[in-house]
């Protein structure tokens, strides 16, 4: 566990993305209220289809209240997902992990099979794997900005070669003719 520092000035805070709020919102809490109106319908028997109502209710509701229990963390105003300490030294840190750039091996943003929620998932080069949950508050395609900019100029050399050949792959990219920033360093 670590903190800032005064002396990290530089710190460049990744917080979610406002639009991606609303998004997160409308669909747990919407998916709740959604079940809970299912089943009062359902349980008054006044439709044709007051059975599959209530069946579609019972079994929505405990996913949703199951999402919305993971989400409740990142529902606090300013919520800070991760800091990025940037420079030769530079790092990433959370409220419990922290990863040095140059120990960085491989990086990956995946979808957590659990929860459902994306997370950056860093791979060391002393073998240990670390997770930043971003509760899908961090579009795609700004995780991959923010790296490029800040992390990337400073990764070893091999690290490079597989973040290039993953952002080449990468399809979601390729349909979005997504272009890389100059990533020379100053």
């Amino acid at each position: 566990m670590s903190s800032l520092t005064s002396s990290d000035k530089d710190a460049i805070k990744i917080k979610g993305n406002f639009v991606m709020y609303i998004w997160m919102f409308l669909f747990i809490f919407g998916g709740l209220i959604a079940c809970v109106v299912l089943i009062q319908n359902g349980l008054k028997f006044e439709s044709n289809y007051a059975l599959i109502y209530l069946g579609g209710g019972l079994i929505f509701f405990p996913f949703f209240l199951y999402e919305a229990i993971w989400a409740l963390p990142s529902l606090a105003p300013g919520k800070v997902l991760f800091t990025i300490i940037p420079g030769e030294k530079g790092k990433i840190v959370s409220k419990k992990r922290e990863v040095q750039f140059s120990n960085i091996k491989n990086i990956d943003y995946k979808r957590n099979p659990i929860n459902l929620f994306n997370e950056i998932h860093i791979e060391t080069f002393d073998n240990k794997r670390i997770k930043f949950i971003t509760y899908n508050l961090l579009h795609e395609v700004n995780f991959y900005d923010i790296f490029d900019e800040h992390v990337y100029p400073h990764l070893e050399e091999n690290a490079k070669k597989v973040w290039d050949r993953k952002i080449t792959n990468d399809q979601l990219l390729k349909s979005m003719e997504y272009e890389r920033r100059n990533h020379d360093i100053d």
